[in-house]
């Protein structure tokens, strides 16, 4: 019986081992295989027709606000107005009535100067898979610019490029490292899910729906 038991004590530390192993390679790979279209500064980056700002919650639980969102928006609003991007789709979580995360960046965005009509609001983007495949299926985008946090960048442009999309990542500021634990820990599993999503599973967007057409103001 004691015999047993340390064979399955034993079996299961090996299935915890290789798990550890096998999303640590999914995290260097997604971070290594997209440093070559990632931007920290606004003057670096090349002009894209489009940027897609990736939501999330405006507050955090406690009621505090996000630290992740104020960074997006600054980004998002000074691309805008540098004249790197010329229209914003904003993606985000609307499943519920009261939680609307593409309204939230909009408020703050208009708030920001970035006029009202230089901006699409995604409701469907539940997930960054989500967001991504229906930039282009959905808005008709082959080319673009992500926006958020350059951990997220990193598999968006991961799910991006095996999706067909032409993308590149404008890195929003950091957080203290302190606040970011949680979401760095978070973010490592959701990087074995995107490797998953787009190599085994095949996942599509919960909700794809008609086609939607952004009109772009004509570049300067």
């Amino acid at each position: 019986m004691k015999m047993m038991a340390r064979r399955w004590i034993a079996w299961g530390g090996v299935a915890v081992l290789l798990m550890v192993v096998v999303t640590v390679a999914c995290d260097c790979w997604v971070a290594t295989s997209t440093q070559d279209r990632l931007y920290d500064r606004v003057e670096a980056i090349p002009p894209r027709a489009l940027g897609l700002v990736l939501g999330t919650s405006e507050r955090l639980g406690n009621g505090r606000r996000n630290l992740y969102f104020v960074a997006r928006i600054q980004a998002a609003a000074g691309l805008y107005h540098a004249g790197k991007v010329r229209h914003l789709l904003l993606s985000g979580d609307n499943r519920r009535v009261d939680y609307n995360e593409p309204e939230a960046m909009r408020q703050a965005l208009l708030q920001a100067g970035v006029p009202d009509q230089a901006m699409t609001l995604d409701y469907a983007g539940l997930r960054t898979l989500d967001s991504i495949v229906r930039a282009a299926e959905v808005f008709g985008q082959t080319q673009l610019t992500v926006i958020s946090q350059r951990f997220h960048n990193e598999r968006a442009l991961f799910i991006a490029e095996r999706s067909g999309l032409d993308a590149i990542g404008f890195d929003a500021a950091d957080v203290p490292a302190l606040y970011g634990v949680k979401t760095r820990l978070r973010e490592a599993v959701a990087r074995l899910w995107a490797v998953l999503d787009v190599y085994l599973l095949q996942t599509r967007p919960r909700f794809i729906g008609p086609a939607v057409d952004i009109t772009l103001k004509p570049a300067d």
